[in-house]
């Protein structure tokens, strides 16, 4: 299969193919892999690839990829990010010096669900060290670039992944989100990206929770479709969780090609903290607007309460993210008998470590009070609106460099801070628990880098938002839009690996 062809469909389109035996899961597999040989040199999103022929350790067994049209994604070519997910015999190093060298010893949860969904799994994505940021510049693997323009961030946590599925490697990635992870990597680089409830999916065997419920699993993607299918796969609980989310009605594959209905949606121009919305992205809402408006859709500006101030907010996730941060540290030094310095740690990592040794348990237990109070006051928004919408970002992808710049001068409350106010409209549904998606809708109209819009919905109703999504796709598509580093440009032809 010619690399031209593999990428013009997604993940969907291809497991028709295999289903039909017109593409065999090998063919797929060799091109995703020609199309990493193609990108990546350029881009650095993809840390490692491996055999998928020997699935090794413990839990091993063969996948669905084995019986074309088992599922619908099987055969599949899929990739992991570098935290998150454990996949037996397989390398997880968490983006930093201190882990290098790991290896799980048995799959998790998710990665069972992977391979039941029939996905073929052939390597891992980069993250920045510990998923402790939200650009992807690790100092284990070097910088993360973006497909639309090399010298700007992709985002992260997830900008691996993002990155990868941008430039056509795949068409979907595993994707982590704490306070934005996969949202803002898919507001860089032009992806669909949605954020489950709190409970959506499991976080077990090794956790019943990530920062205290912050974090949650996911993916990005090229079309709603595609994470919405591959959330069915996903989702629902794992003996032993301390609570789960409601099951949905109907398989979220069903919602994405089901009308809305003309929604309440309220729109946040400006964040309740941080950097003021730009000029360019300013713009991009107002067209959103417009195009909810010609749907049909009931939209009008809102002031949304918080729950609480934005310092105060601001400290309560430094308390949450750095108490488990050290907790993490800890135990990773431990197993491997590694001091816990800069030679093992990036300067932010380190502060945020330091940092959280001196929370106390009263001081921790405030921070949860906090994300209690966030919780019940965005529920009294989405008791009026069944929407709200925001930027996913209030400015365009920065330079590679922008947030290590003075980093080293940063105690763990300031490199929360610099977080929370380069991306202040995402971290508040972490919080909550709530669910919100980052759509491509459009583009700056003067360098056509994409950006992200954010729609955020009340707990559970992930359904609602696919229902919007798919609305906006059929509307505005965004498939055509093709980054400057696109594996499609490549000509070659793959042929089967096996």
């Amino acid at each position: 299969m010619k690399i031209p062809e593999y990428v013009r469909f997604d993940a969907v389109g291809l497991a028709e193919l295999v289903a039909r035996g017109e593409v065999s899961p090998a063919e797929l597999e060799a091109a995703a892999r020609e199309a990493v040989q193609a990108v990546n040199p350029r881009i650095n999103a993809v840390v490692e690839t491996w055999p998928t022929d020997d699935e090794p350790g413990p839990d091993a067994r063969p996948g669905p990829r084995r019986h074309p049209g088992s599922t619908p994604l099987a055969g599949v070519p899929f990739l992991i990010k570098d935290i998150g997910v454990a996949m037996a015999g397989r390398r997880t190093e968490l983006g930093s010096r201190l882990a290098a060298g790991l290896v799980a010893g048995a799959d998790s949860a998710l990665m069972r669900r992977f391979r039941d969904a029939g996905l073929v799994t052939f390597g891992r994505t980069a993250t920045p060290e510990l998923a402790y940021s939200i650009t992807t510049e690790p100092v284990l693997y070097g910088a993360t670039r973006n497909p639309w323009s090399p010298e700007l961030s992709a985002g992260g946590s997830s900008g691996g992944s993002a990155a990868a599925v941008a430039a056509g490697v795949v068409p979907i990635a595993h994707a982590t989100d704490a306070a934005g992870s996969l949202r803002i990597p898919a507001a860089c680089t032009g992806l669909f990206g949605l954020k489950p409830t709190r409970g959506r999916v499991s976080m077990g065997p090794d956790a019943d929770e990530t920062f205290s419920g912050l974090a949650v699993q996911g993916s990005v993607s090229r079309t709603v479709r595609d994470s919405a299918v591959l959330l069915d796969r996903m989702r629902g609980p794992e003996p032993g969780d301390p609570y789960f989310a409601q099951q949905p009605s109907r398989p979220y594959a069903e919602e994405v090609t089901r009308d809305p209905g003309p929604l309440r949606i309220g729109v946040l121009p400006q964040a309740w903290g941080g950097r003021r919305t730009t000029a360019p992205v300013a713009d991009a809402l107002a067209r959103t607007v417009r195009l909810l408006e010609a749907l049909g859709h009931r939209v009008e500006e809102v002031t949304v309460d918080l729950g609480v101030g934005w310092e105060e907010f601001v400290l309560a996730t430094a308390r949450l993210f750095t108490v488990h941060l050290a907790a993490s540290v800890d135990a990773v030094a431990a197993a491997f008998g590694r001091p816990v310095d800069s030679s093992t740690l990036e300067p932010a990592t380190l502060a945020g470590c330091q940092y959280g040794q001196q929370v106390s348990g009263a001081r921790f237990v405030d921070a949860l009070a906090v994300r209690n109070r966030v919780a019940r006051s965005l529920a009294r928004y989405f008791d009026a609106h069944d929407i709200l919408l925001t930027p996913t970002l209030p400015e365009l992808p920065m330079p590679l460099g922008t947030y290590a710049e003075g980093a080293a001068a940063l105690d763990g409350l300031g490199w929360i801070d610099r977080l929370n106010d380069r991306s202040p409209f995402t971290m508040a549904f972490n919080v909550a628990g709530t669910p919100a998606m980052s759509v491509p809708v459009t583009a700056d109209t003067a360098t056509g880098l994409p950006i992200g819009m954010q729609f955020a919905a009340g707990y559970g109703l992930e359904g609602r938002l696919f229902r919007l999504a798919g609305q906006l796709e059929q509307a505005s598509p965004w498939s055509d839009r093709t980054p400057v580093v696109w594996a499609g440009d490549h000509t070659g032809t793959v042929t089967p690996t096996e």
